[in-house]
């Protein structure tokens, strides 16, 4: 595994221990286990500030932009990312089951087909000029990057919460 440089950042080593999990290790330090990747702004911004954590969720380093780092560190961030976070896109809006809330909606995401229960017209909200976040009733978190997007049908059915 290559060192990392990170402007203003000091030296760091980062592997995958035996145990699957990252291992940190600072150029003059300890090495620590179970470090966390964690982004800041993990829609609007995915490559944008990603601080390391220890096992306690404090910060060992904060890395301005991935693609700063070497091409091994910078993969095994982003492997580890995308095994924790889980953001599907909602590419088409299926049916709803009616215009008032609560109501279940079916969605094909690019993760492939699911159907959930939208609460409230609260449980969709605005990210920037064009993003949105629907929370389903279970907390499960879906994105529309741009509802214009759409075909006509999912855009129509989508602005009736709008």
């Amino acid at each position: 595994m290559s060192l990392a440089v990170v402007p203003s950042v000091p030296l760091f080593r980062l592997d995958r221990g035996a145990d699957g999990r990252l291992v940190f290790t600072p150029a003059d330090g300890e090495s620590v286990h179970g470090v966390v990747p964690v982004r800041a702004f993990p829609v609007t911004g995915p490559d944008d500030g990603v601080a390391l954590v220890d096992a306690e969720g404090r910060e060992l380093v904060w890395i301005e932009r991935l693609d700063g780092l070497p091409a091994t560190v910078r993969a095994l961030v982003e492997e580890t990312l995308a095994e924790r976070e889980f953001l599907p896109e909602i590419v088409r809006i299926v049916s709803v089951s009616h215009d008032e809330t609560p109501c279940e909606w079916v969605v094909e995401t690019d993760r492939g087909r699911t159907a959930f229960r939208l609460e409230g017209e609260d449980d969709i909200r605005r990210l920037g000029a064009t993003m949105l976040l629907v929370t389903d009733a279970a907390g499960v978190e879906y994105l529309v990057r741009n509802p214009l997007t759409l075909d006509a049908t999912s855009r129509r059915l989508l602005d009736r919460f709008l």
